[in-house]
């Protein structure tokens, strides 16, 4: 006959080992779960879905967004890993916030509270959805701010005015593919590097598109490929960037840039050392806005066989490989 205290051990190691299961709840299989303003999903918040989503899972969380403007500010934590939001139409699923520097009042850091939308979680994924700051012209107001690795947003609108979309992170990959990004004065910023696909990048005033604060030593900053650069009428004086740090790496591959595109194309944000340690490129560009001659003296038009190391695989190369490929 066994013993009670043994038995009484036994149970408990048991019962803990259970514990822990079903506190990780990370080895199920991805179940969906649903955010819907009427109440036919399992929440009607999205905050309220990544809340109650597992911690630093196995497999992919999937958090499917039905048509609706949610009004709302979403964070993904650190904790929240292989997320993935998935909305039923980028025009009709809008997650929307008005935050500004003014408004958050915390100092000069005030810009990064200013999001609509935070990515803290790695290997964070989303698609056909609008994120929006309607806060309008009251300075910087972030619509989407991305402080985490491999992460890819595709097939998104992301609408802004000043500091539209945040992209940091020293050691950080991230994919924008087919997406269309509105804002003016800086509004792609941050010190990740980013590889931008087939995007429509969008001026609404005459300003800076980028703003890179590269890290000294990173192969790549924020790179656009077969991109076209748009504006409204109002823009009639656009640069393609400017070095928020002096190590800004930003180049542009076949992308077709309209004519407010400023002929000298670049400008160095009153840091003459700037000069000498951002690289600032373009290869085989057109559009009004592409005039290589009138570049300024210190930027560079890539050759055929510089051009040819920008590829996906390089730009985003990690130590998960081909994560990009990865995205549904």
């Amino acid at each position: 006959m066994i013993p009670f205290k043994k038995i009484m051990m036994l149970v408990l190691v048991v019962t803990g080992f259970a514990a822990i299961a079903q506190n990780t709840n990370n080895t199920g299989t991805n179940k969906e779960t649903i955010v819907a303003q009427d109440g036919s999903g399992d929440f009607t918040k999205i905050q309220d879905a990544i809340n109650a989503a597992p911690s630093f899972p196995y497999e992919k969380v999937t958090i499917r967004i039905k048509n609706g403007t949610y009004t709302e500010k979403v964070r993904i934590p650190e904790w929240n890993t292989q997320m993935e939001l998935i909305r039923e139409s980028k025009e009709n699923t809008i997650i929307t916030f008005d935050d500004n520097f003014s408004k958050i009042n915390l100092g000069r850091n005030s810009t990064f509270h200013t999001y609509t939308v935070l990515v803290e979680g790695d290997d964070f994924s989303a698609s056909n959805l609008t994120i929006k700051n309607t806060s309008g012209d009251k300075g910087q107001a972030i619509a989407l701010s991305v402080v985490a690795n491999r992460v890819q947003i595709s097939n998104c609108i992301i609408v802004g005015n000043q500091d539209t979309l945040y992209l940091s992170g020293k050691e950080s990959r991230q994919y924008f593919k087919d997406c269309y990004i509105e804002g003016t004065t800086d509004f792609i910023f941050g010190s990740a590097t980013v590889l931008f696909e087939n995007c429509v990048i969008h001026s609404i005033k005459s300003s800076y598109i980028t703003a890179a604060s590269t890290p000294q030593g990173s192969a790549f900053g924020f790179v656009f490929k077969n991109c076209k650069l748009t504006a409204d009428p109002a823009a009639t004086a656009v640069y393609l960037g400017r070095p928020w740090r002096i190590y800004a790496k930003t180049v542009y591959i076949n992308c077709d840039m309209g004519k407010q595109i400023q002929p000298e194309g670049w400008e160095n944000w009153s840091k003459p050392e700037a000069e000498k340690n951002a690289f600032y490129a373009e290869y085989n560009c057109k559009g009004e806005g592409y005039q290589p001659a009138k570049r300024v003296s210190w930027s560079h038009q890539l050759s055929k066989k510089e051009a040819e190391k920008y590829t996906t695989e390089n730009i985003l190369k990690d130590s998960a490989p081909n994560w990009f490929l990865k995205q549904k």
